[in-house]
């Protein structure tokens, strides 16, 4: 839970928008005070004639306080109802807590610091978040729920982890796959090895990678579940490939 605040803070964007248009209005206003003339050439001596001799007529009086008087309780109202209209956001400010909406949810340092390093390793899962950033995982899950709820980053699941991608729709559901794949420095090096054509069977990658061919087969059955590898027989060999419709994205994500 973040630190306590005695700053009432939820409506004070909506605030500041009315305090602008006010001063606007009343700079407006203060301008429109003025007052027409009609000049016409007639010498004469009264008093008010300008010094070469024209007739001034005042006709009309423009003045506009009262307006910006209404429109200024007008924005008085619309402040109440706003309230009136959120007691729980008014219960909590009145507690002392920060209430976080869409425009101020990245002012925490910490929880900026999250959505960046998300935005620049797309298909992270918590707990690599907590050990790259150094806080703890109660911190991190705060963080990660307020950016969830803000709609600040799609969580996606990948064989019972939880992945968190920025959420701007710049990722499908093949980009995601490859990403999520890519988190592994393993499966990095068996796509690596597969697409350059240097080893494509399992005795081949686990004397390239230096694992145990048991390892091997472990990592070869998630790529082919998530549909990344394929498989061929060659004789008692199983030929391995990547699958066309991906190797562009890996490609380009590798």
């Amino acid at each position: 839970m973040e630190p306590r605040t005695t700053h009432l803070i939820f409506t004070s964007t909506k605030l500041e928008k009315k305090l602008i248009i006010c001063l606007l209005f009343f700079i407006l206003a203060t301008t429109a005070e003025a007052t027409e003339y009609t000049v016409s050439p007639f010498p004469s001596d009264q008093s008010g004639a300008s010094i070469n001799g024209e007739e001034v007529i005042e006709l009309k009086d423009f003045t506009v306080y009262w307006q910006f008087l209404l429109w200024l309780a007008l924005m008085h109202v619309l402040s109440i109802i706003d309230i009136l209209l959120n007691p729980a956001k008014l219960i909590f400010a009145i507690l002392g807590f920060r209430i976080v909406d869409g425009v101020n949810v990245l002012d925490n340092p910490a929880r900026d610091s999250i959505y960046a390093y998300i935005k620049a390793n797309p298909g992270v899962c918590f707990s690599d978040i907590a050990k790259s950033m150094g806080l703890n995982r109660g911190t991190v899950k705060y963080h990660i729920q307020i950016l969830e709820t803000q709609k600040k980053i799609d969580v996606y699941k990948d064989s019972g982890k939880i992945r968190y991608f920025q959420n701007n729709s710049m990722y499908g559901e093949r980009e995601k796959k490859v990403l999520v794949a890519s988190q592994s420095i393993t499966n990095q090096r068996i796509i690596s090895e597969i697409l350059n054509g240097k080893c494509n069977t399992n005795v081949e990658l686990a004397r390239e990678i230096g694992v145990s061919r048991g390892t091997i087969s472990w990592y070869m059955k998630n790529l082919k579940e998530i549909g990344l590898i394929k498989e061929t027989k060659r004789g008692r060999s199983i030929i391995y490939k990547i699958n066309i419709s991906y190797k562009n994205l890996i490609e380009r994500y590798k």
